[in-house]
């Protein structure tokens, strides 16, 4: 009986160990991941990324092009050489392989705003440019309605996307932040900052146009057409201040051109790379673009939803993706404007199995694919070639038209994900 009973009180005494640990385990993760979710502590997390990429660019060695020595932020040079090219006269949109790999695609307005930065050593000029990166798609991911704890939660979750694209010295943390500034400010009222945050990105990047859009959803559209009009016109004669007026209306015509010939230089890691490396079609590449153009339309007949916010956000999630698969020129860098569509729309939905799963397979194959968790052969054989990175976002892309073709006006954001 008593060797019973000290059995019991053993085992007793066992499972109580056990169960403190658990409770003390739990509190520790808790305690770690409410630290980690902290808007003070992401704030942290960019600044150092952003500090990270910058010391990586700067102190990596040169690669060989081509016979030629280019540094590991070429793009930046790209964008800091635009402004002297054009203060100089030069023509902004062809090579110029003594100094720079690749063409300069933006507008004389970013080359003008490049002269910021233009005259800083590479070093300041570098992290300034990664810094602006990161922090517009920080505070622009800040305005979006959700708690602060589901906020943070979409900033890690694009975190990885983020430093690919600073590691290759591009703008598309910018152009990223833009869209989902430009939404937030409409949604408070904020037409002229909307207006403006979608003229700029349309002077980096033609796509940004699509934004524009986005102003069916509001009243004033009088006042959103002026505003645009406004901020187009000033942007655009903007580098009037460095350059003549028919020095500048060449430069714009060479933009004209140079994105007209890119149209037909590549597939991308688009839909249409995906019809070419799964199916070997090499043709029809605009009538692509134009069912794109189509179907990203067509949800727009909602016209009874346009005052709910599930699907104003579900639009805005659309377009981030949109913009990236039926891009001719997408490459790994740019998925992060994607990968921010994709958390606006996982955490603008009701948490379910099958969302977690796509959530899951989207971060492996896209966000994962171009490290090294997958064997280089993994990489240079398979994923590259088969444009592996796109294929979960346009599958996740078909899942979004579908859910806002059948969306119903009662739709609201999930409760645990609404700001308070």
């Amino acid at each position: 009986m008593q060797a019973t009973n000290g059995s019991i009180i053993y085992f007793a005494r066992a499972n109580l160990k056990t169960y403190i640990v658990i409770v003390l385990m739990k509190n520790m993760w808790l305690s770690i991941r409410n630290f980690f979710l902290q808007p003070r502590v992401m704030f942290g997390v960019y600044v150092l990324i952003a500090l990270v990429a910058s010391l990586q660019a700067i102190l990596l060695p040169p690669h060989i092009f081509s016979g030629r020595a280019y540094t590991e932020y070429n793009n930046y040079v790209i964008f800091k050489n635009s402004f002297f090219h054009l203060i100089s006269g030069k023509n902004l949109y062809i090579l110029y392989p003594d100094e720079q790999w690749d063409l300069y695609k933006y507008s004389p307005a970013f080359a003008l705003l490049m002269g910021l930065l233009a005259y800083m050593p590479d070093f300041s000029g570098v992290t300034i440019w990664m810094l602006c990166n990161a922090m517009v798609l920080f505070f622009a991911i800040r305005m979006l309605p959700f708690r602060e704890r589901t906020q943070s939660l979409l900033l890690w979750l694009v975190l990885l996307e983020l430093l690919t694209s600073l590691q290759n010295s591009q703008s598309n943390g910018i152009m990223a932040g833009l869209f989902i500034a430009a939404y937030a400010c409409l949604q408070r009222g904020k037409i002229h900052w909307a207006t403006l945050w979608l003229v700029i990105a349309t002077f980096i990047k033609v796509y940004g146009a699509i934004g524009f859009c986005l102003f069916l959803f509001y009243p004033d559209k009088i006042k959103f057409i002026g505003y645009s009009i406004l901020w187009t016109i000033l942007l655009a004669i903007m580098p009037l201040i460095v350059t003549p007026y028919n020095m500048l209306v060449w430069q714009y015509h060479n933009w004209a051109t140079m994105m007209t010939e890119d149209q037909s230089a590549s597939y991308g890691l688009s839909v249409m790379g995906w019809l070419h490396s799964w199916f070997g079609i090499t043709t029809g590449k605009t009538m692509v673009s134009l069912i794109g153009i189509l179907l990203f339309f067509i949800p727009f007949i909602r016209l009874k939803l346009y005052r709910n916010e599930v699907y104003k956000l579900m639009m805005l999630a659309s377009m981030l993706i949109w913009v990236i698969i039926f891009n001719h020129k997408a490459e790994s860098p740019t998925f992060i404007i994607a990968l921010a569509g994709v958390g606006i729309w996982y955490f603008s939905r009701p948490r379910q199995l099958w969302r977690n799963v796509l959530l899951a397979v989207i971060f492996i194959f896209t966000c994962m694919s171009p490290t090294d968790l997958f064997p280089p052969f993994i990489r240079q054989d398979f994923f590259q070639p088969y444009v592996i990175k796109a294929i979960p976002c346009i599958l996740l892309w078909c899942v979004i038209f579908m859910e806002l073709m059948i969306m119903k006006r009662e739709e609201q954001l999930p409760q645990n994900n609404f700001s308070a």
